[in-house]
């Protein structure tokens, strides 16, 4: 098929694109690089067309189609978007993504070249061309300029023939692969699309059962993105797998996308609403009862489907107190234990089973989780994980929050209905790291939960790096109170740099107490002493390497993922906790990690690890991951191994 040829029937509505197809994600280099791969005739790949009946196709973007048959693009989305955009001058029906990547592309007829446009470089010099403008105009307005140029005369007919040559890009013929037949179902036809889409990220379950869905409410992706925008712009992110678990087990009371099967597309629209309600009313929940207000300290998030149905069963509220503080009690308890870090679908459909409108099911859940931890207490050993990514940071920020913890430059309570990121806290080591670091100790001892605690801005840097038996003192005097609240040994003689590690264990005994204390307020005194002490699972005694160290550092991380959604390949999972298949213990925080690779089912696990020691990346490598440790190697690998450099491979 010709290019023009192609573009013609996108427009007759007789070629589209498939809604489970992801967006366009190439770059103004990937652009250049077929556009440079076409000039000078090298093969660009065929296209891969599944041929299907019009009525029912799973067809994104475009209203009106061809009667009978339509053609939909499985292979070759971004070559064709590129050389419609270029060539028509917009994107077309179906496009999702950056039109800055195709728009006005020029080409050098000096240096055969295409370069998108530049002020400096390119205006009012002849010899850049707009291709857009060439490929809509034909070439005569082209010619006629240089012909009215004197200075052009000596290399007039090398550029007709260079300008004639970008213009017959349309008229290239680009091979096209059918597939038809009854046989191919919407299933076999994605199954077909992950194996040929090397260049790209492989479907998810949850993307195939996307793309059921939107046959029948082709508005679907675009309304769970834009809840998904909703919650981002408050500091707390998702992705649509995510949600789309939370409307499964809302709808069906399974955790198995394909339980969906039987939903019909009003259905799904009443179930997105129900479980956007869910949500929005279990943030709130959490936010004030916990203090748990932005996306690093909220954890446990497959927790979340599980207590949407749970919420939607009793009428989208839960009707007391006692009831929201034992849900409250359940959804700390799988986050401190790693409910769900293992086979999530099976652990899942377990606790969905016990929430049905039975007055004791909070209670079932509760007693399924300590069956499967031995008990439920927390020990100070448990606080002796290393910083952001440990499981029981999120505790340090909730205990923080809700228990009294008073600021220690201003001595006001830093309480819960303190929210979002105008008032965020920031992370303090107690014991500053070049003091520590100085005196000899390792780095997890430097970074150990048990050394932060959190602190307005401006009292955090007025400490800065003084030695806590200096600022201990003038805190205490100025804020009587202020160091104990947050848990600090009253001892003096453990706030010498020399004393540090009896310092840690001291202050591990204290925020141990207070978290049990705490929990066991949630449920009103109902778990005493004498049934907490019954054996438990064995627990790692030290810290668990890995972690994020600073607000800077995570920045980082998130500017990186941004970038490779940019990309058009799935977000990666931060503070990802990496546990034993088999015990679920934690082995190693992972600082930004795609564990199922950035193509699902086609790449290796990827992670990426700032400033980390070599046990964190002794366990991401013993677990498959390919680590990297610095942002541009991983950028590079992204370019070159899972987006592949289109210009050499075309070349």
């Amino acid at each position: 098929m010709k290019v023009s040829d192609i573009l013609a029937l996108i427009d007759m509505g007789n070629v589209a694109l498939p809604e489970f197809q992801r967006g366009y994600v190439w770059n103004r280099d990937q652009v250049r690089g077929l556009m440079h791969s076409l000039y000078h005739k090298h093969p660009v790949g065929s296209l891969l067309i599944w041929a299907t009946q019009t009525q029912g196709a799973p067809v994104r973007g475009t209203e009106h189609l061809t009667p009978g048959t339509v053609k939909l693009l499985l292979d070759g989305q971004q070559r064709i978007t590129s050389l419609y955009g270029i060539i028509r001058g917009r994107p077309p029906k179906f496009f999702d993504g950056n039109r800055d990547a195709f728009t006005n592309l020029y080409f050098n007829l000096d240096e055969e070249v295409f370069e998108f446009y530049l002020p400096l470089k390119m205006k009012d010099n002849p010899r850049w061309i707009n291709v857009t403008e060439l490929m809509q105009q034909g070439v005569a307005p082209a010619i006629g300029r240089l012909l009215a140029l004197p200075e052009m005369a000596p290399h007039i007919s090398a550029y007709i023939n260079r300008i004639n040559s970008v213009h017959t890009i349309q008229d290239i013929q680009i091979h096209a692969e059918e597939v038809t037949g009854e046989d191919k179902t919407i299933d076999v036809v994605v199954d077909i699309f992950n194996r040929v889409n090397s260049g790209g990220t492989k479907l998810s379950k949850g993307d195939l059962a996307l793309a059921k869905v939107c046959a029948g409410w082709p508005e679907a992706r675009q309304e769970m993105k834009q809840r998904l925008a909703k919650w981002g712009n408050v500091g707390l992110y998702f992705d649509l797998d995510w949600l789309l678990r939370n409307v499964t087990t809302i709808l069906t009371g399974q955790a198995l996308f394909s339980s969906l099967e039987s939903i019909s597309a009003s259905e799904f629209q009443h179930g997105l609403k129900q479980a956007e309600n869910a949500c929005d009313y279990l943030f709130n929940l959490i936010s004030a009862r916990l203090g748990l207000d932005h996306d690093r300290v909220l954890g446990s998030r497959y927790a979340f489907p599980v207590m949407s149905r749970y919420v939607i069963l009793r009428g989208g509220k839960l009707s007391t107190a006692t009831e929201q503080d034992k849900l409250l009690y359940w959804y700390i308890q799988t986050m401190l234990w790693g409910r769900f870090a293992g086979s999530t679908e099976t652990v899942m459909n377990q606790d969905l089973k016990l929430i049905h409108n039975d007055p004791v099911a909070l209670d079932n859940l509760i007693e399924q989780l300590r069956r499967s931890r031995g008990d439920l207490h927390v020990r100070s050993e448990d606080f002796g994980g290393a910083t952001l990514g440990a499981r029981f940071y999120p505790m340090l920020y909730l205990l923080t929050r809700v228990s009294g913890a008073r600021d220690w430059g201003f001595g006001f309570p830093l309480s819960a209905n303190m929210l979002g990121k105008l008032n965020a806290l920031q992370v303090h080591h107690i014991f500053p790291k070049a003091l520590l670091q100085k005196a000899g100790y390792q780095r997890q001892e430097i970074n150990a939960i048990g050394n932060y605690c959190f602190l307005a801005q401006t009292s955090n840097l007025d400490i800065s790096a003084k030695a806590p038996e200096i600022y201990f003192e003038e805190i205490e005097h100025n804020h009587p109170g202020a160091l104990a609240s947050q848990w600090v040994p009253m001892d003096p003689h453990l706030w010498k740099v020399e004393n540090y590690r009896e310092f840690l264990e001291a202050r591990r005994q204290l925020l141990a107490q207070a978290a049990n204390t705490f929990l066991n307020s949630l449920l009103s005194g109902g778990i005493s002493h004498a049934q907490v002490a019954t054996p438990v699972l064995q627990r790692p005694t030290t810290a668990i390497p890995g972690h994020v160290a600073s607000e800077d550092e995570e920045r980082l991380l998130r500017e990186l993922d941004r970038w490779v959604l940019d990309q058009g390949l799935p977000s990666g999972q931060y503070g990802y906790e990496l546990t034993d298949p088999i015990t679920g213990q934690p082995l190693a925080v992972l600082d930004l990690a795609w564990p199922r690779g950035l193509q699902e089912g086609l790449s290796q696990p990827v992670a990426v690890l700032i400033d980390e020691g070599r046990d964190t990346e002794e366990a991401a490598n013993k677990a498959g991951f390919r680590f990297f440790t610095n942002p541009e190697d991983f950028r590079a690998y992204v370019q070159q191994e899972i987006l592949a450099d289109v210009e050499t491979a075309f070349a």
